[in-house]
């Protein structure tokens, strides 16, 4: 399992035994595994991604900490060996010191995972469903192409559903997460990677809070491609208002034209309009040498389903 920012580091197809990403909540698939652990290995870990009382609630598991710092001091994460130096060197030396062991108990929480997965890939309701732009958007990507993940909603759905296979491929910021980071990340990556894909995933709110970066992104000539999860509101604020007080507050906001305003600047404009057309959309947009803004409406009705869901969990290992 990884947290948010580590997110590519454990390859989901190539590692049988990877369960994704950790972070939603304390009830989830990973944690399940986490219940059962006689050992846990924390690799580079940092508390304020992912706080232990949500995923070490009893305190009780023996703790391996790798990291070229000493671990943080916390009630639920009493480390019982702690490894500090270079953290390849370290996981070499481990590895040779370690007896293999294939088990099989995480493959009831992988499969559950990949059937969530899959199950709207081929939905046509509309707004779009979180999990059907996840689908089309990693099919239309090469493995190698980058998402750089805005803070919200979507990044929760990003983090648990959007399949990787190698380091640093979908960036999230995580941590103090601030928002607006989708835009100026995704013009730095294509820089740094000219030749891989970018796209930048992020809710309208984090998008109009640098969307004047269009301009950079045109006048230097960078092609790239923003994909919008449009919803009228903070959706990541809503879904926790709700989930904590019964009721939003002070969350939904107008929105501009996305296409026209992506066009005042130089780029080029997209509008969802059907869930069938998204793939085609994608498609173009990805192979555009342009700026290219996408306007894809998402339910966001799904957050509650997911919470619900995991709140009603009962693990089964």
């Amino acid at each position: 399992a990884n947290t948010f920012m580590a997110k590519g580091v454990v390859p989901f197809f190539k590692n049988p035994l990877a369960l994704g990403s950790v972070g939603l909540q304390a009830n989830d698939y990973v944690n399940c595994g986490f219940a059962q652990a006689d050992v846990i290995l924390c690799i580079g870990y940092d508390l304020v991604e992912y706080h232990p009382h949500l995923w070490h609630p009893t305190g009780d598991r023996k703790i391996i900490h790798i990291d070229a710092a000493p671990a943080e001091v916390d009630a639920n994460y009493t480390v019982t060996v702690g490894v500090v130096g270079d953290i390849k060197h370290s996981l070499l030396r481990i590895a040779e010191l370690a007896t293999p062991h294939q088990g099989q108990m995480m493959k009831v929480l992988r499969d559950m995972l990949i059937e969530e997965m899959e199950q709207h890939s081929r939905d046509e309701a509309f707004p779009v469903k979180p999990q059907k732009i996840i689908w089309d958007l990693r099919t239309a990507m090469r493995l190698e192409d980058i998402v750089i993940c805005d803070v919200g909603a979507h990044k929760i759905w990003m983090a648990r559903m959007f399949r990787c296979e190698y380091p640093n491929t979908c960036i999230i910021s995580n941590g103090f997460a601030s928002m607006g980071i989708a835009l100026p990340g995704a013009i730095a990556a294509k820089l740094a990677c000219p030749k891989r894909t970018i796209v930048a995933v992020t809710g309208d709110g984090g998008f109009l809070m640098n969307v004047q970066e269009l301009e950079t992104a045109v006048r230097l000539g960078v092609p790239l491609v923003v994909l919008i999860w449009n919803d009228g509101g903070y959706g990541m604020i809503e879904w926790k208002q709700i989930n904590t007080f019964g009721r939003p507050a002070f969350v939904r906001f107008g929105n501009p034209d996305f296409v026209r305003l992506a066009e005042s600047f130089g780029a080029r404009g997209y509008r969802v309009e059907r869930t069938r057309d998204l793939p085609g959309i994608l498609e173009r947009a990805l192979a555009d040498d342009a700026v290219s803004v996408i306007d894809c409406p998402v339910d966001y009705s799904e957050n509650f389903k997911l919470t619900e869901k995991l709140g009603e969990m009962v693990c089964p290992i």
